[in-house]
């Protein structure tokens, strides 16, 4: 678990997190009980992979391999300060002791693909908090796992740390020394207790016992809404610091429209139906043309991480205001597994969201053109008329390409088929354009 924070004043402020639930020190000890079943079943010992080693009995293996996980975390323990231990199992069966001497450089090479996992994170987080690693004071080792020499080791490559001490006092570190050492890997906290003291320090500022200090958190997802087309539009980004307000003014996409359902989302992904619904409330306004009716959308969210989203007829000012308390307190697996969906996905989401919008302005495009048609046939040359009508069936045609709402079509022949209706519908505006002209002059009697 990782998070980027800036200190000023004694305000806390979380630029960044990120992190994986599912990667810590309980991997490594998994790591090294597997390998250690292989060395005993070598040296000619039970298989503790196979119940029918021990007479079929499952009660019989598991205080063996509760041993052995026991001896393989205080043998990695040890090898964060020691370079070998001898690891002693006597009487795994009765006829069968195990002993073997494991080296620190044994462990890291078994275990070094794990640690390394975590590099992703760090990046992330950075990019997440728009910083480089130059650009941070300390790095600060929280946790028993950092304790590994190789988590140091690794860990300071990463961010390009300086050489590290156990103990730096108020050194205080300025632009000068970044630029020659970068920052300070900070290992003077007790990594067992650090998350406890955090914890207690916390709790004083909720309780009012520390009035000089102030944690800002952030935003665990995106917060938005979906928009016609079945997009989410991001109103709260990822990472944003809370508390928080933000807005944006949204339109109808069809005629005579008498209200407009505010679906509130959250997630990273492109389309809505990929991200959670936090829920749905209507809001009312009167008829009329489509993108004549504004309604103004306000997401906040307080200290206390409730999101109170408000929508506002911005005509008549009547409004909907909506609380709901589970915007910020996401458990961190659904986090994650929403981010590490939203990478995965990411090509594939965007083209969804390319051919959405560019679907929805052909689509614009081609009911004008349509309606035009209709309207002017008689007054439009043939040759014209011809052209317009083989372009809408080209745009007709480039639209159905479209499988299905995971399936896009082909974008470029619908870009393509798009700008050839733009350029065949030019003199049919032009003919409108006169006929509206005339009615205009008619209406004001400047012509019989």
């Amino acid at each position: 678990d990782l998070s980027i924070l800036e200190l000023n004043h004694g305000v806390f402020q979380v630029l960044a997190t990120n992190g994986n639930t599912r990667l810590g020190g309980d991997d490594l000890d998994k790591r090294l009980v597997d390998f250690l079943i292989g060395r005993i079943k070598a040296s000619g010992g039970p298989d503790l992979t196979d119940q029918s080693a021990i007479g079929n009995r499952q009660s019989a293996i598991l205080p063996l391999l509760s041993r052995l996980r026991e001896a393989a975390e205080a043998a990695k323990i040890r090898l964060s300060t020691e370079t070998d231990v001898e690891i002693a199992l006597p009487f795994l069966t009765p006829d069968f002791s195990f002993s073997y001497k494991l080296t620190r450089d044994e462990l890291e090479r078994l275990t070094r693909d794990i640690v390394e996992r975590t590099r992703q994170h760090c990046l992330r987080s950075l990019g997440d908090a728009k910083l480089e690693a130059k650009q941070l004071d300390q790095v600060i080792l929280v946790g028993g796992q950092t304790r590994m020499p190789l988590v140091r080791r690794l860990v300071s490559e990463w961010f390009a740390c300086a050489e590290f001490e156990e103990e730096r006092g108020s050194l205080r570190l300025g632009d000068s020394f970044h630029e020659r050492t970068g920052p300070m890997l900070n290992t003077s906290q007790n990594p067992d207790e650090a998350v406890a003291l955090g914890a207690a320090i916390q709790a004083g500022i909720l309780s009012g016992g520390f009035k000089n200090m102030l944690l800002l958190d952030v935003t665990p997802l995106s917060l938005g809404i979906e928009t016609f087309g079945g997009l989410m539009n991001a109103i709260i980004p990822r990472n944003s610091t809370i508390p928080i307000k933000a807005g944006e003014v949204f339109t109808t996409a069809v005629d005579h429209q008498r209200e407009m359902l505010i679906h509130v989302l959250q997630g990273e992904r492109e389309r809505a139906a990929d991200n959670w619904s936090l829920g749905k409330f209507p809001v009312a306004f009167e008829r009329a043309p489509r993108g004549v009716p504004r309604v103004g959308v306000q997401f906040e969210i307080d200290a206390n991480g409730i999101l109170h989203v408000l929508a506002r007829d911005l005509k008549t000012g009547a409004q909907q205001v909506v609380e709901m308390k589970s915007a910020v307190d996401v458990a961190d697996t659904e986090v994650q597994r929403m981010v590490e969906e939203s990478v995965e996905h990411a090509f594939e989401d965007l083209a969804a969201r390319r051919w959405i919008e560019a679907k929805l302005k052909a689509q614009e495009v081609l009911t004008a053109a349509q309606t035009g048609l209709a309207e002017c046939a008689a007054e439009l040359e043939s040759v014209y008329r011809e052209q317009v009508e083989a372009a809408i069936l080209d745009l007709t045609a480039a639209l159905a390409t479209e499988q299905s709402a995971t399936h896009p079509g082909d974008l470029n022949r619908l870009k393509s088929a798009h700008a050839a209706l733009d350029a065949a519908t030019q003199p049919l505006a032009d003919v409108l354009m006169d006929k509206a002209m005339e009615a205009m002059l008619r209406q004001r009697g400047a012509i019989g």
